[in-house]
């Protein structure tokens, strides 16, 4: 009798979990559907009964009214200030956690208590001190311009500030006493040991960056430096009247963050666990 009551539990588990993980990925798979849709069943079924790739086809200029339309260069240019942002978020959150959780110089828990102080801000505080400044730099409508004001993440700092410190101070001792810097032992022992949180961060900022629309709308003048978010926000104006390719767009707007997310996946998870501990 006990054996069928667990037998029981797990089939409802495995059944609550089929249930929560459909609800989780339907708004993705009606993009999905919706984008490949006939025009005038968009938004008409859950699973359309025909599937075209007109909204496609659209969207990449076949129609004169799309045909300005810079998608490629859009998606490069999210791709260039995404990845060149977060690179430098990590390896910035990376050397400034480093030094606050190992390294021993006045003034560090005054540093280390500002950052957490910061944290309780809004970013949307720092808009028009961060707009002036990229202004008077001349950096407006310049990758330069949308990378440097984010290029330094608080968040970053903090989860490697407390997973760095719980790291045996006896093990960069014994490394220092080989003749390691502290930027050997950074780079050559602390990173390959920080891989699963390094992940986590990693994902987290550049989904973060990737979506990021208010500061890129604010940079962003012209087609030679427009991202995609801004391109498909621009979009519910003269293609409101056109859903499918607003669904085609919302594809290729999140489809680079499934894929990455399911690459790394295995790392993130265990970047999880310990972020979770």
């Amino acid at each position: 009798m006990v054996g069928h009551k667990k037998k029981g539990k797990t089939i409802a588990l495995y059944i609550g979990t089929i249930i929560f993980a459909l609800i989780m990925v339907f708004p993705f798979i009606y993009l999905v559907l919706n984008s490949f849709a006939a025009w005038n069943e968009v938004d008409q079924k859950i699973i359309p009964a025909h599937f075209t790739l007109r909204s496609w086809t659209f969207l990449f200029g076949g129609a004169t009214t799309s045909a300005a339309v810079p998608w490629i260069g859009a998606f490069i240019h999210t791709f260039i200030v995404a990845t060149i942002s977060t690179v430098l978020m990590v390896v910035i959150g990376l050397m400034v956690g480093y030094a606050l959780a190992k390294v021993e110089f006045r003034g560090k828990r005054f540093v280390d208590n500002f950052i957490l102080f910061q944290m309780f801000f809004p970013a949307i505080i720092l808009l028009i001190p961060q707009f002036l400044l990229i202004t008077h730099l001349h950096m407006l409508d310049t990758f330069a311009g949308m990378i440097v004001p984010t290029m330094v993440s608080l968040w970053a700092i903090f989860m490697y500030t407390n997973f760095f410190k719980a790291i045996p101070n006896t093990l960069l001792e014994a490394a220092k006493m080989d003749g390691a810097t502290d930027l050997t032992i950074l780079f050559r022992i602390i990173l390959p040991m920080s891989q699963s949180i390094t992940t986590v961060i990693f994902l987290f900022l550049y989904t973060d960056r990737w979506t990021n629309l208010l500061w890129d709308m604010i940079v962003s003048k012209s087609n030679s430096t427009i991202t995609l978010n801004v391109l498909v926000s621009q979009m519910f104006g003269p293609y409101a009247s056109y859903p499918g390719p607003m669904y085609a767009a919302s594809v290729l707007l999140t489809l680079p963050l499934i894929i990455l997310f399911l690459l790394f996946s295995k790392r993130f998870q265990e970047g999880m666990q310990f972020s979770l501990k």
